[in-house]
């Protein structure tokens, strides 16, 4: 990977979120609250493992995400990364693409096989191919390097969010299944059938498409995508609106999603 890609200055550091003093080339991390002391965070007990094999940014991450009160592993190859998944039981994995041993994806198939777990992925190439076999390997969502350690907290944030969204929804079933057409969707179950046949949807994938079946035909900007879906309201992850969307569209059949260009995307229905 690029330098440039994977060492955080002092000055993305600090914008980052980050305050402290540089010992032995790492920042030590710094979190206080207003009157000096530390803060307790929403994410206590939420178990988090970050696969990254750059010791600059898999310490960074870690002391980010244990500041917002997460409990932090690491792993630095795929083989570790497996290996920990199975022994720790992770809530979420943050998930470099670019490992040694065998690579991100290949972690991501292999975790999944074991036990589905929302997984962040990270990748030092903004490239639309990358991510889209990124989310059709079980992940839910990607970042590209370099990135925001505010917005990779929030993220992880939102991934939790929507899994805890998804278990209290399968307790909570809404009577009946919507049917569009050749589309039926399930949400106590949070399954989706396309001509009678199960299609797989990661949780994102879902949500994104019960959010388009809620109000079919009308156009959603990415902006509504993002802050309803995401629970994140910065156009700059309108790309990650994209490449779901494609990745939608590769199971349930790229004509029932219309794109609006310069607007949005709209589930398309049978006329009446």
């Amino acid at each position: 990977m690029l330098a440039y890609q994977t060492r955080l200055s002092d000055d993305q550091a600090r914008a980052a979120g980050f305050t402290g003093r540089r010992r032995g080339g790492r920042m030590e991390q710094i979190h206080n609250g207003h009157n000096g002391t530390a803060t307790t965070t929403p994410g206590a007990q939420r178990r988090v493992l970050v696969v990254e094999d750059d010791p600059t940014i898999v310490d960074a991450i870690a002391a980010r995400l244990r500041a917002e009160g997460f409990q932090v592993q690491t792993a630095g190859d795929g083989p570790a990364a497996v290996d920990t998944a199975e022994a720790w039981q992770p809530d979420l994995l943050v998930l470099d693409v670019m490992l040694p041993g065998f690579d991100g994806l290949e972690v991501c198939r292999r975790v999944q096989a074991r036990r589905p777990v929302p997984v962040l992925m990270l990748t030092a190439r903004d490239d639309e191919t990358d991510m889209l076999v990124g989310l059709g390997v079980g992940a839910d969502d990607y970042m590209t390097k370099p990135f925001s350690m505010r917005e990779l907290a929030a993220r992880v944030h939102v991934l939790l969010r929507r899994v805890e969204r998804a278990a209290l929804a399968a307790h909570t079933p809404r009577s009946g299944i919507l049917r569009l057409g050749e589309l039926e969707i399930d949400h106590a179950q949070r399954r989706v059938r396309v001509r009678g046949s199960d299609v797989h949807l990661t949780p994102t994938e879902f949500d994104l498409l019960v959010c388009l079946a809620n109000t079919p035909r009308a156009v959603l900007s990415r902006e509504q995508l993002l802050a309803e879906v995401w629970d994140w309201a910065d156009a700059s992850g309108t790309r990650t609106v994209d490449s779901h969307i494609k990745a939608l569209r590769r199971k349930i059949g790229a004509e029932r999603i219309r794109t609006v260009h310069g607007v949005g995307y709209a589930l398309e229905t049978p006329a009446a």
